[in-house]
């Protein structure tokens, strides 16, 4: 059974630090690109950051650019969000999510998606 389990969403103050876990299973997981996606309540799920099947290749969102690192650990079947400087607006719940197309160009777009865990909360504030 495919699962994606997200874990570390916790509440930290503005200008703190966090780091996110994605525990893969029921897949091969070194073949399909991974994505971070937030979704804030009363908006839309954003495209945060998504990593390559190797970890070469890295794509971020403007909003997070500079402040997130993906990276990928394929022995583990983890990804993993380092998220640093947050801000009272990255509050939300996070998401990780696999790629549809195996060995497919990495992306933001929800629609190339089709497997999501449950999420975890962050919550930004003092």
């Amino acid at each position: 059974q495919l699962q994606l389990v997200e874990s570390g969403g916790d509440l930290v103050q503005p200008g703190g630090s966090l780091r996110l876990s994605c525990a893969a299973s029921g897949f091969t997981f070194d073949y399909y690109a991974i994505g971070w996606f937030r979704q804030a309540p009363g908006k839309e799920r954003e495209g945060l950051s998504c990593i390559s099947i190797d970890g070469g290749s890295t794509y971020y969102a403007d909003s997070v650019k500079g402040r997130f690192t993906i990276s990928r650990d394929n022995a583990k079947k983890t990804v993993y969000l380092q998220m640093n400087s947050l801000k009272p607006e990255d509050t939300a719940i996070y998401y990780c999510a696999k790629q549809r197309i195996g060995f497919g160009v990495c992306t933001l777009g929800r629609n190339s998606y089709d497997y999501w865990g449950q999420g975890t909360q962050v919550t930004v504030s003092s």
